[in-house]
């Protein structure tokens, strides 16, 4: 049990910001969200800008939660935000142009390919622990040295989501050993540090951030801070990480063999491993945690699928939902490939494309939003044998994320993949992730079955045999159509 007070945990996410009040029981005290926008300038570009979506969405959020602390003190504070991203700043912090984001941006192609030539493909995978992808930052840090010059010759400070936090939090430069990680080919995934001959060669002249574990205090909020934010002054704050990987610690995913699916704007999969195990098409990384690893995989879209057939067929989630649930398995003849935005693993194909096979007329908005449904499922399957083929020995499934209510989703993941899947009490948990790493930070030692038991277990059914038949078919279907596909990505003029 810790000392009396509460930890603010918050998470700067793609379209939407959240936090949370934890005590020293692992009880949400208080909880508020923010919706933002993600601007789309071109395509293939995906940007925040890090003061009107970053910081002001803290500034609310933590306001609002000090208000509902009640008489009870705020003595830790965490936080973590989408990863990898490049925010490029000036010496003293301020941004110099909005912050290019994680895959789901895949304006480094061809930068990717100069850097897979110059320190070799094999040397990038075994040393830093992943293929180069849209994924990376490396390539992005290219990418700006060659479009913007003059933002790229200013720049003298890398921030992701959580390291700008951190910075005008508590006025420290530090970003944890996990997003560094994910900065291929910029750091060193065994020796635990930046890697300083790729580093010069990919950014010169930038002081890159010194490196702590999520779980360490770092520095403790100014004076400054304090008076925008409602914060107390002095108590401590923690490196924090990525988001993904603070929902991971949630969900108590943190063992090797635990495995997260995480169901959101794109769908995340981390499986915990005791040794790193680098493979092309999935990426290998530190852990939250000090000695552990982790090997993760990205769908570019799973949930925004949805979100965008919502806007073209009308109609609420709700209702969406549950007419996809009365549609059989196999969504009457449709077979969808869910790569809208191109696909980061396992195949890192930034033009690959969505393709709906089988529609006729007669096939309606609820065969659709199914069929989104059991693509991105069929994804979560390819990703699933891919950890396998690398060695990675799954023996938990852990669901979180907005998409595991109502359960029609789970359902058909557990069915494709053929998994058990423990959903727990909080599943959107980022936000309570983070309020973990402050807890473990101030030494309260948080159980994760105490703190977040498992509410649900979803088992596979009798749909699993129907889905082993179509899933043949959605292998073949991007091979098929792959040559097609790059071509209407050259040709495609929308932003």
């Amino acid at each position: 049990m810790g000392e009396p007070g509460l930890v603010l945990g918050i998470d700067i996410g793609t379209s939407s910001s959240k936090g949370v009040l934890v005590d020293s029981r692992g009880t949400v005290v208080a909880r508020a969200s923010r919706r933002h926008d993600t601007a789309r300038p071109r395509p293939g570009w995906f940007e925040h800008d890090a003061e009107t979506v970053w910081w002001r969405d803290f500034l609310v959020l933590a306001r609002e939660l000090s208000a509902g602390a009640g008489d009870h003190p705020i003595i830790g504070v965490s936080v973590s935000g989408i990863g990898p991203v490049l925010l490029p700043a000036d010496a003293s912090g301020k941004p110099l142009r909005p912050a290019i984001l994680y895959g789901v941006d895949t304006r480094a192609y061809d930068e990717i390919r100069e850097l897979d030539r110059e320190f070799g493909e094999e040397s990038i995978v075994e040393r830093g622990g992943s293929a180069l992808g849209s994924q990376a930052v490396g390539p992005k840090w290219r990418w700006l040295a060659k479009n913007e010059p003059d933002v790229f010759e200013r720049a003298k400070l890398f921030l992701m989501a959580s390291s700008f936090l951190v910075l005008r939090l508590t006025g420290e430069y530090v970003l944890d050993h996990h997003s560094a990680s994910q900065c291929d080919p910029m750091y060193d995934l065994r020796e635990a540090r930046w890697a300083p001959d790729r580093v010069a060669a990919i950014a010169p002249g930038v002081e890159l951030p010194r490196l702590a574990w999520p779980t360490e205090v770092v520095g403790s909020i100014t004076a400054g801070a304090a008076a925008e934010t409602g914060l107390p002054q002095g108590i401590p704050v923690t490196a924090g990480t990525v988001d993904a990987w603070a929902e991971a610690t949630s969900a108590g995913v943190t063992a090797p063999g635990d495995t997260m699916l995480m169901y959101g704007t794109t769908m995340f999969l981390i499986q915990m491993l005791s040794d790193p195990r680098p493979v092309p098409g999935l990426w290998t990384t530190r852990g939250a945690f000090p000695d552990t690893y982790s090997l993760a995989a990205g769908m570019a879209t799973s949930g925004a699928i949805t979100d965008w057939l919502r806007g073209l067929v009308g109609g609420e989630f709700g209702e969406l939902v549950a007419a996809a649930g009365e549609v059989p398995a196999g969504s009457r003849g449709l077979l969808m490939l869910p790569y809208f935005a191109g696909e980061r693993t396992p195949i890192p194909d930034p033009d690959a494309r969505g393709v709906i096979a089988g529609l006729t007329t007669a096939h309606g908005g609820a065969e659709l939003y199914r069929a989104a449904l059991e693509g991105t499922a069929y994804g979560v399957r390819h990703n699933l044998e891919a950890m396998r083929e690398a060695g990675g020995g799954a023996r938990r499934f852990v669901a979180v994320g907005g998409g595991t209510r109502g359960g029609v989703w789970t359902r058909i993941v557990s069915d494709v993949a053929r998994i058990e899947q423990e959903i727990p009490a909080e599943t959107v948990g980022a936000a309570f992730g983070d309020a973990v790493l402050a807890a473990h930070a101030l030494g309260w030692e948080p159980d994760a079955g105490a703190w977040n038991p498992v509410a649900e277990v979803v088992r596979p059914g009798a749909d699993a045999d129907v889905y082993d038949e179509f899933y043949p078919h959605y292998r073949a279907l991007y091979r098929s159509t792959m040559d097609i596909a790059h071509f209407l990505a050259r040709k495609n003029s929308l932003a």
